[in-house]
């Protein structure tokens, strides 16, 4: 990240605000399509030592085991380390932080687990310009792969991030499959999609413009496949095999994940809404075996390899 300062002015951060609360009505409005009956419920929050956020949670529907589509705007006196390990002239400094972050785990094994996060990040430290940042994308959990599924993702994903510059897609795309590794178990979460962190090599205006179109196309990417694969009859093997692969999902955001060690470390979240991400059932199996040649052995041989989804096919 490049800290030189670049002007951001209060009326900035409003628009950031006001954005986001919008994309939280807009991605619960369309989730809630799919479902007969199951509706977000709403819990509004304030913290006394600065910030608030409004955690929307659906659960037990015939579609969505368990989702959660969060907006917070947090602030704080000192950055955890998480957020200064690798810019450390920026210790001490007074953070604000505001995004939507959202998980889907549907029921239907057959349908993936999907993640999203967009993110506005500012530090006050004296002495200094304010430094701004942006970060967020998408990525997709599969337990049972097709290949339709990951070309639509990731057809959305090159659609939403290519006109903000040249070659954008495989550089985020590089991210997200590297960020989104289980070091200690040597395979990537999931297919991927876009991770960018840091991001504040534009201008205010065209980074935040890039920020509008990743939050503003994961409905467009997710929605088209969960209604796809809802509704497939599945055994409870293969319930079995979708709980036991959410164990690595949940290994991945205790252990690795950035946005979880800060909410957590930082003070300024809500524990409650920050542990949201995580499966209402999952199931760690000790020297879980399957198959040779079946679909779930398919998963982390063909799916769960980095690859260019978009390469034509030969």
């Amino acid at each position: 990240m490049s800290t030189s300062a670049k002007s951001v002015q209060p009326a900035d951060i409003e628009a950031v605000r006001n954005y986001l609360l919008s994309l939280q009505d807009a991605i619960c409005a369309s989730l809630e399509t799919l479902e007969p009956e199951a509706r977000f419920k709403e819990d509004a929050w304030d913290r006394p030592n600065g910030g608030s956020g409004r955690t929307r949670v659906i659960a037990d529907g015939q579609v969505i085991e368990k989702g959660g589509v969060n907006f917070s705007h947090v602030m704080g006196d000192n950055l955890p380390p998480s957020a200064t390990a690798d810019r450390p002239e920026l210790a001490g400094g007074r953070f604000e932080a505001m995004g939507v972050s959202l998980v889907i785990h549907p029921n239907n094994p057959f349908a993936p687990t999907s993640h999203a996060n967009v993110r506005l990040f500012i530090v006050h430290k004296d002495g200094m310009e304010p430094v701004w940042w942006f970060g967020g994308g998408f990525d997709l959990t599969p337990y049972y792969g097709f290949e339709e599924d990951c070309i639509h993702w990731h057809q959305t994903c090159f659609d939403a991030i290519e006109p903000f510059g040249e070659g954008y897609y495989q550089r985020f795309k590089k991210w997200c499959d590297e960020y989104f590794y289980l070091k200690h178990r040597g395979e990537p979460r999931g297919i991927g999609g876009l991770f960018f962190d840091d991001f504040n090599e534009a201008s205010f205006e065209d980074s935040f413009a890039m920020l509008r179109s990743v939050g503003d196309a994961y409905s467009q990417a997710y929605l088209p496949i969960l209604q796809r694969r809802k509704d497939i009859s599945f055994t409870p093997q293969q319930r079995d095999f979708q709980l036991h692969r959410r164990g690595r999902y949940v290994e991945f955001n205790l252990v690795f994940d950035r946005g979880t060690h800060f909410g957590l470390q930082s003070g300024a979240g809500r524990t409650e809404s920050i542990l949201m991400s995580l499966p209402p059932e999952v199931r760690w199996t000790y020297d879980y075996q399957v198959p040779e040649d079946s679909e779930e052995a398919k998963l982390t041989a063909y799916y769960l390899t980095s690859k260019d989804w978009l390469a034509p096919a030969v």
